[in-house]
């Protein structure tokens, strides 16, 4: 195997002071909600909304509906691919703690959760345009989402990760608006009733590359079931509390950003398509500028063509030829 890229983590915590900082991406979901003259009405009632529904889905020995509340930290990691102390951001995740007032207790949450980078931006909006820019038909680039991938596995096998979070990550995601979802009598009891759908989206298939599955869970109270990407067995490596913590974070986070499908006023029926042109939905008191976020991914993504893909192109390609990832192939075959 050839020689890993080096990888370090920064912290900062998020809640009502939280100003993105200079190396976060700005069409990173919690940093767009962090800018402009609403910025702390907007982050003081996005926590809010987390707390609330972490409390109701939280609801055994919790009368008053007040017994929890979620602190964030943004996980930043930097990749030095030179080992010469220059670095580059790679990711942006998410990190949950729980507190326990009743028992005051601080309760270690799950790792990922929300999902930033900075080369899916170029793969996304740069690379894919460009190839499909004089198709008739749509296909995939040679490789794609290969070398973001195999970064992604070697960051989760590094020592780097080992040492600061003690499980695998779990990224929960908006379902896709290009496919259909049917509904199954499989019913787990916090994260709800499962969906399936017979074709993965662009988004899924580009997980899979991380060495992440998918699995669609709507949990109770919930309009719209949710794509939640993991290693190993989502429904028994994870605590209650723990699958609690990213369900109210990031359901949080889709009514803000997408309100269409998850502020809908109906719930998800046996067969179920989200769309984003659905008129029946109810707004968050919360600003977000969703034309602004789709316009910056394009700037950030040459942004990152000019910066990582360029400068390193030989070193990430040989990197990236000889890379095996035996541990984590292991874990997702034994699934």
């Amino acid at each position: 195997m050839s020689q890993d890229f080096s990888f370090a983590i920064k912290r900062i915590r998020f809640d009502e002071n939280y100003r993105p900082s200079d190396n976060t991406r700005i069409t990173t979901n919690f940093a767009n909600l962090a800018r402009g003259a609403s910025r702390q009405e907007n982050l003081r009632n996005t926590l809010k909304m987390i707390d609330n529904r972490f409390n109701a889905l939280a609801h055994w020995d919790n009368p008053n509906a007040d017994r929890y509340s979620v602190e964030l930290d943004i996980i930043s990691v930097d990749i030095d691919v030179e080992g010469n102390g220059q670095t580059f951001p790679t990711i942006e995740i998410l990190k949950t703690h729980i507190i326990d007032h009743k028992n005051n207790q601080r309760i270690e949450g799950i790792v990922g959760n929300n999902f930033s980078s900075y080369v899916r931006d170029y793969d996304f909006s740069v690379l894919l345009p460009a190839h499909n820019k004089d198709q008739s038909k749509f296909s995939l680039p040679e490789n794609y989402g290969e070398l973001h991938g195999k970064i992604f596995k070697s960051f989760l096998n590094s020592e780097t990760y080992k040492s600061n979070f003690a499980k695998s990550p779990v990224i929960c995601l908006s379902v896709s608006t290009t496919k259909t979802y049917q509904r199954t009598t499989n019913q787990h009891p916090i994260l709800g009733v499962e969906y399936q759908q017979d074709d993965y989206s662009l988004t899924d298939e580009y997980f899979a590359k991380m060495g992440l599955k998918v699995r669609y869970f709507m949990p109770q109270g919930s309009v719209a079931p949710l794509a939640f990407y993991h290693h190993g067995d989502l429904l028994s490596d994870y605590t209650d509390l723990e699958l609690i913590g990213t369900i109210s974070t990031m359901e949080s986070f889709q009514k803000i950003y997408r309100p269409e499908i998850y502020n809908a006023n109906a719930a998800a029926g046996q067969v179920y398509q989200p769309s984003l042109s659905y008129q029946d939905f109810s707004l968050t008191q919360i600003v977000y500028d969703r034309e602004e976020r789709s316009r910056l991914a394009i700037e950030q993504g040459k942004w990152t063509e000019e910066h990582f893909i360029k400068p390193y192109k030989s070193i990430l390609e040989q990197w990236a030829a000889s890379y095996s990832d035996k541990s984590t192939a292991d874990k997702t075959e034994a699934a």
